[in-house]
């Protein structure tokens, strides 16, 4: 079921481009939601698109990925085994103030006279531009435009690029570049108490001051976290310029007049001087930011000089060309284009796909945090949400990116071997919810009782060896992660001496956060099973292909080959619930038996439910925050029959709240799979407008990077019916109703295909790369590069719908509807 979707601001404030994202007009109500949706960030570094000159603002954040502060989880009654330590990402020092005054009046958006307004995230170039006249008290005219980048060639430099103009007078103009550090940690007010998505407010100092310095133009500061440990170093540099004859006559006051100044907290540089009429003052800030665990504190430092040196030498212009190259690589690699008679369509998708590699590009060996680099919700911690939801489009469209996030899980295997001793078992437990690779959820029974997680990182690597045929990965790094997860559910699971013989898995949560710590739960069942079997088989074709590697693999894990079968006994003997009377797969072994819950008649005030009723209320009813076996039928849907899936689908369908954004996409693609036209488009559009239309009310935390992913993973394997279980890639693709033509790139086997839909046609090219055979409903079809192969559509979607566009349904009331 659905909520209301809210409608996108009107075009006239909100206009409709296919490459930007643009806002015509100041708007104070909406500053929390437009600082996540103008964040610009690489994966590493993360800037909130809150105003240069500091005001008006909600959340001024500026995050770096994997620099976070710990604190002792405090338990009214804590038990063996709890996690003890929790971790979040930290707001480091601010700097992107760039203050301005013009007749000794600060240009303050809200206080000012505004002429115009426009900024835009420039999705195609990668960067936040801004153009603003105002006028002021005395009635002269000034334009302020700037434009705001995060390199994602040069990982630690970030610049912004401001000019000022006088349109029609002189005036005495004052530029103050500020850099700023809030030593708490946390920007904004609350603490999270009464929402657990929300970050923790740290209680006293964060950030210990080590070192500041401040010469020439350039400002640098160093810090260490009190707890953690981590160092932070940051600066900024600048370039000035004003136009006109190089001589004192530039401005008229004489000669342009600078300060500097370094403080433990913050630092300065300021200029002044009479601008005249048509002159342009030009400051281009450069800003940089260096962590690390191992390296001190004059290090960090000396990093940071060598980067701003670098973003000196490149200038805006250097850096701009490089973001450039970078941003037509990525698009030529991953962009979705859609032709039709929906044209915010276009605009919309592309705002996903831009996010998705903001919060990855440069996170190497990071990973990426639910937020990704947005907001300070989730703690920024990493979730499932980047196996399940996010390497998928990396998979297929940056495999070097996906690799690097497989071989951070594997850096986290030892911690995870840690924590699974920590719960009394054998093998490894990856960790709920983390940054370090240790578990930071302190509610164990919507977090650590989702082991699922372990099969989750099984199944991504898995479907990325079967993508790109990276074995030597799989050899080196991936089967030492596939031995510990299997031996995780050897010992956790049992087979039941009393019954059916079956092998059985009790007291998990599955992906439904609204039912927990239950028996044998369909999605964990299932999954652990795919798991134990691709243990198996590789362990198999390891001993059997490279015995002398296998030799030392199995010294070093202690594993004995009696073990690796009685993986694949085990995966065998999985029990799966299914109910003969309703012909349907029951989400866990007592599921069928709870109350269903009222959802028609539940106010829509009281959603998400999560936030208005006990968990223990939750538990005992038929309600589901988000797909669970829905979510199986799509990861492992040759499990599942036709005819299963439909039954499947119209049940839980009816039970599912919406109050996850992991939902909306997977409930699009099975309900195109299964018939259901019109619900599948809704699904897909309040996936795809998660964050622009603030579905869920809460984009003012930061963007849904899972959602966002679940947009791409809607049209390919939703509308385009890709699917590559097996290692088989196949497409049933059928065109939604006003859609003219959609088109992407996949990456398979190092190779380029695109594919390319029209209403009645499939047309697969090879751009680049070895011949690869792909199949078309069913059909093989092998392509070599410059023999574009054509096949018609045989069914198509009839149901009208849209991604940008409100749609009622007609099935429901508004006073019903979710």
């Amino acid at each position: 079921m659905l909520r209301h979707i809210p409608e996108l601001p009107p075009e006239d404030i909100f206009p409709v481009d296919p490459w930007k994202i643009e806002q015509l007009g100041f708007e104070e109500h909406y500053i929390a939601q437009e600082e996540s949706i103008f964040t610009v960030a690489n994966g590493y570094l993360g800037l909130r698109g809150s105003f240069e000159e500091g005001r008006p603002v909600e959340h001024d954040e500026t995050f770096v990925n994997g620099f976070y502060e710990t604190w002792p989880i405090v338990y009214g009654e804590t038990a063996y085994g709890f996690a003890k330590t929790g971790q979040t990402i930290v707001n480091v020092s601010n700097a992107k103030i760039i203050k301005i005054y013009v007749d000794d009046e600060p240009f303050v958006l809200g206080q000012v006279e505004l002429r115009s307004f426009r900024r835009a995230l420039n999705m195609k170039d990668g960067t936040l531009d801004r153009e603003v006249v105002w006028e002021t008290a005395s009635g002269k005219r000034v334009r302020v435009e700037s434009r705001r980048l995060v390199s994602f060639r040069h990982r630690h430099l970030a610049a912004i690029d401001c000019r000022i103009t006088l349109l029609d007078d002189s005036a005495p103009v004052v530029v103050s570049s500020e850099i700023f550090t809030e030593l708490g940690g946390v920007a904004g007010e609350g603490s999270g108490e009464d929402d657990p998505r929300k970050a923790k407010k740290f209680q006293g100092q964060v950030l210990e001051p080590r070192l500041h310095e401040a010469r020439g133009r350039r400002v640098a500061l160093a810090y260490r976290t009190r707890r953690s440990g981590l160092g932070l170093a940051c600066g900024i540099d600048h370039l000035v310029e004003v136009d006109g004859p190089v001589h004192e006559s530039i401005v008229l006051g004489g000669p342009l007049r600078e300060s500097i100044r370094a403080e433990e907290t913050a630092g300065r540089f300021d200029f002044r001087g009479e601008a005249r009429a048509g002159q342009t003052i030009r400051v281009v800030k450069l800003l940089s930011y260096h962590t690390g665990e191992g390296a001190d504190d004059r290090e960090l430092m000396t990093r940071v000089h060598w980067s701003l040196d670098r973003g000196l030498e490149q200038g805006f212009e250097g850096l701009l060309r490089d973001q450039v190259e970078c941003m037509d690589d990525f698009w030529r690699r991953s962009d979705i284009r859609v032709q039709g008679n929906h044209p915010r369509a276009q605009q919309c998708v592309r705002f996903n796909l831009f996010h998705l590699l903001q919060a990855s590009g440069r996170a190497d060996q990071h990973g990426i945090p639910a937020k990704g680099l947005t907001g300070q919700a989730y703690e920024g911690h990493y979730f499932w949400d980047g196996e399940i939801y996010i390497q998928p489009f990396l998979t297929y469209t940056a495999p070097r990116i996906a690799r690097r996030q497989l071989e951070n899980r594997h850096r986290m295997l030892d911690k995870a071997r840690d924590r699974a001793r920590e719960v009394n078992q054998r093998g490894a437990l990856y960790p709920w919810r983390t940054i370090n690779g240790e578990e930071a959820s302190a509610y164990y029974a919507a977090g650590t009782a989702q082991y699922h997680i372990n099969a989750d990182i099984a199944y991504a690597l898995r479907r990325y060896v079967q993508a790109t045929g990276d074995t030597r990965f799989l050899h080196d790094h991936g089967a030492e992660i596939l031995a510990e997860t299997a031996r995780l559910w050897l010992d956790l699971g049992f087979y039941q001496d009393r019954g059916d013989g079956r092998f059985h898995i009790h007291g998990v949560t599955g992906p439904d956060e609204y039912t927990a710590v239950v028996n044998d739960n369909l999605y964990t069942n299932l999954m652990a099973r795919e798991n134990l079997r691709y243990a198996a088989e590789v362990f198999s074709t390891i001993r059997l292909e490279r015995p002398v590697h296998f030799e030392r693999l199995a010294a070093r894990l202690g594993l004995e080959p009696e073990e690796v079968e009685r993986w694949r006994d085990a995966a065998e003997a999985m029990y799966v619930p299914y109910d003969e009377r309703l012909g349907i797969h029951p989400q866990d072994g007592d599921f069928l038996r709870k109350k269903v819950w009222d959802l028609p008649n539940t106010p829509r005030s009281h959603f998400p439910l999560m936030l208005s009723y006990h968990p223990l209320v939750l538990y005992r009813h038929q309600v589901i925050k988000q797909a669970d076996v829905v979510l199986a039928m799509f990861l492992l849907g040759d499990d599942f029959t036709a005819e299963q899936k439909k039954r499947n689908f119209d049940y839980y369908e009816k039970l599912t709240t919406g109050d996850s954004s992991l939902s909306a996409c997977i409930q699009a693609i099975i309900a195109y799979e299964v018939g259901d036209d019109h619900s599948a488009l809704k699904y897909m559009r309040a996936a795809t407008l998660m964050d622009l239309a603030d579905v869920g009310g809460n984009v003012r935390d930061g963007i849904h990077v899972a959602s966002a992913g679940g947009t791409w993973m809607s049209i390919v394997f939703g509308i385009a019916g890709f699917r590559d279980h097996g290692g088989r890639f196949r497409f049933r693709p059928r065109l939604p109703d006003g859609w003219d033509r959609l088109s992407f790139r996949l990456t398979i086997r190092g190779s380029v295909l695109e594919v390319d839909l029209l209403p009645d046609t499939a047309t697969y090219r090879l751009i680049e790369g070895d011949p690869l055979t792909v199949e078309h409903e069913l059909e093989p079809l092998t392509l070599a590069p410059g023999a574009p192969v054509r096949r018609p559509i045989t069914s198509t979607v009839v149901a009208a719908a849209s991604l940008a566009k409100n749609e009622p349904d007609p099935a429901r009331s508004e006073e019903s509807e979710l």
